[in-house]
Parts: structure tokens; sequence; C-alpha cells
């Protein structure tokens, strides 16, 4: 459920006064673009989808995804449901993190649910795999190295499906258990905590004549900043939980008519995808 978006706005401050950042990694002299990446503090933390055109959805966490990047002076607002996007001046809290550009600000209700790679409900080894394949140097599905929830998904027309995902920094593992089970307590008895991201939205096609079921997948990321014990103990409690995501506009591989689409298509109801729709 989408509870409120926004027009776009310019958030962030210049490099490198953020914390945050997207790059571009690029191969020996005369090549071409390597690797795209989400950097924290100048470090790699996460690579993201191909810029090629008809590579897969990806999002995989690398070394730089070491910490949780909370802000002290907005735990009390996120301690429960924000009702406007502005409450308690988070998104200004979070702006401080953020590289300079455009955002779409999205409130959204998730339901997650914990994936492991490899196993039930993986997307990499599940939707991915029966639209590109396995990976053809490796022989394997991509692998994202990290758990992650999966929350929401919908169609987007008969070419197209939308997938949510909301990505740890760090692994739920590494969560403190004793506030996991806080957290678990007060969802029980009625809490909606809010969590905050900075999340993209990559259209990803394959090539014709690729495998079994050729659509567009609209990969929905939301990369976690605040919230980490929040959405463990709403995965294991089955309850919902809020989050505040930042769209960074310029750094997904989505043209503008595709995420002034979002709101309306985070407003339908939860549908999977009908292989070979």
């Amino acid at each position: 459920m989408i509870i409120k978006s926004d027009a776009p706005r310019s958030l962030g401050l210049p490099a490198p006064e953020s914390r945050l950042r997207f790059d571009t990694e690029f191969q020996e002299v005369g090549g071409g673009p390597r690797r795209r990446l989400l950097m924290v503090d100048d470090e790699p933390a996460f690579e993201l989808s191909s810029y090629c055109g008809t590579c897969p959805f990806l999002f995989r966490r690398l070394e730089g995804a070491k910490e949780k990047l909370s802000l002290a002076g907005v735990q009390a607002q996120l301690s429960c449901a924000l009702q406007e996007l502005d409450d308690g001046g988070v998104i200004d809290a979070y702006a401080t993190l953020l590289p300079e550009g455009e955002y779409l600000p999205l409130l959204l209700s998730v339901e997650p649910r914990l994936v492991i790679p490899g196993k039930d409900g993986d997307y990499f080894s599940g939707e991915q795999v029966t639209t590109w394949g396995i990976d053809q140097f490796w022989g394997l599905p991509e692998y994202p190295h990290t758990p992650y929830y999966r929350t929401f998904e919908t169609v987007v027309n008969t070419d197209a499906h939308l997938y949510e995902f909301v990505v740890p920094m760090v692994p739920p593992a590494w969560n403190e258990r004793e506030r996991v089970k806080e957290y678990v307590t007060l969802m029980g008895q009625g809490s909606v905590p809010t969590a905050v991201a900075i999340s993209t939205l990559d259209v990803c096609e394959p090539a014709v004549g690729m495998p079994i079921d050729h659509y567009r997948h609209w990969g929905l990321a939301h990369f976690l900043l605040d919230g980490h014990h929040k959405l463990e103990a709403a995965a294991a409690a089955g309850q919902p939980v809020q989050i505040l995501s930042l769209l960074a506009l310029e750094e997904s591989l989505a043209g503008a008519e595709d995420w002034a689409r979002l709101p309306a298509l985070r407003a339908q109801p939860r549908a999977a995808r009908a292989s070979g729709a």
C-alpha cells in the first residue's frame, strides 16, 4: 500500500560531502563502463544493474556495505508510523547523507518476507532465471551476496511486471536479538514503525530470443539506511512496517514516464506474474 507520494525534490549534498553516492567503475582506458555502484564513504557497497540494456536486474552486496546509517536525531519520529512525508523533518535529516540530485519521496506500507539467496522465494534463482536463464560464464543464477526482503509485486502491463525489494545494508544476522524481540512485541501491540531507504528503479528487458518468459522486469530496490531491526521483526511477526523511500531519479535505469507511474502501481493490489502472460 502507498500512503503518501510527492513531486520530485532536489535533495542531498555535493560530492564529496555526502556519505552516499552513485558511481561507475570503468575498464581500461578506452573501455566501456564495468560496474554501476552505490558507494558508502567512498567504498563500493552494492553493485547495481548494468547499463548494457539487456542485462538482468541486480543488487549485489560488496565489502563497503558494513554499517547501518541510522541518525540519532530522528529516532523518536521513526519509532511510529509517519502520517506525512515531512513528519519531524525526517527527509531533511536523511538528505544530509544523500548525493545531490532529484528524489521522489514515497511513504509505503510493506509486509516483508525474508529471503535467503538460492532458497524458496529467491527472485534471482526464480523469476529472473525464467527470463534470462543462468549466467553463461558461471553457470549459476545471479547471487546478491545478502539475504533480502521481498515486499510487493504487481502487473505493470502484459509485457512488464514490478518487483519490489528491501535490501539491508548489513545482514540480519548482525542485528541485536533483543532489539528485534522488542519490535516484535511492539508490533504485536499494534505499533507500526518507520524505516528509511535510498531507492532505485531499474527497468530491465532481455534480448530477443532469451529463454522462456520474455518481459520487462521493473526492479524497485530500497537500500535500507535505518530500520534493520524493524524489518527483521516485521518479517518474523508477519506485521506491516512503513518505509520512507527516497527514490534517486537520475541514478535509476528508468525514464520519467516509468517512475511517474510508481505511485499508481504501488496502489494496485499485489499480483504475482502469470508465467508467459
